[in-house]
């Protein structure tokens, strides 16, 4: 897998954790983006989140809304290892 490829993949699973562990559907995530007043619809962010490609703005709104856990360098690294592993 090229770095590039993976980096989004962990993008992906970054914010695709955060959102089953607090059971929130696109639906409920596109919600809660407009409550902050960032209107991106339901299918748009199941694109960008499966394609793990979105700007930092969209990504640190995300996990703002999704109250996310904090993420350190380790957490990465440890998706990022099992990632190349494949």
């Amino acid at each position: 897998m090229s770095a590039k490829n993976a980096w989004r993949q962990t993008v992906a699973r970054v914010v695709k954790s955060e959102m089953s562990v607090r059971g929130v559907k696109y639906q409920d995530l596109s919600q809660r983006l407009a409550a902050i007043g960032i209107e991106q619809s339901a299918d748009n962010l199941r694109n960008k989140v499966n394609k793990g490609i979105m700007g930092a703005d969209l990504l640190l709104q995300i996990l703002l809304v999704l109250k996310a856990r904090p993420i350190d360098a380790s957490v990465l690294e440890e998706i990022l290892t099992d990632l190349n592993a494949y």
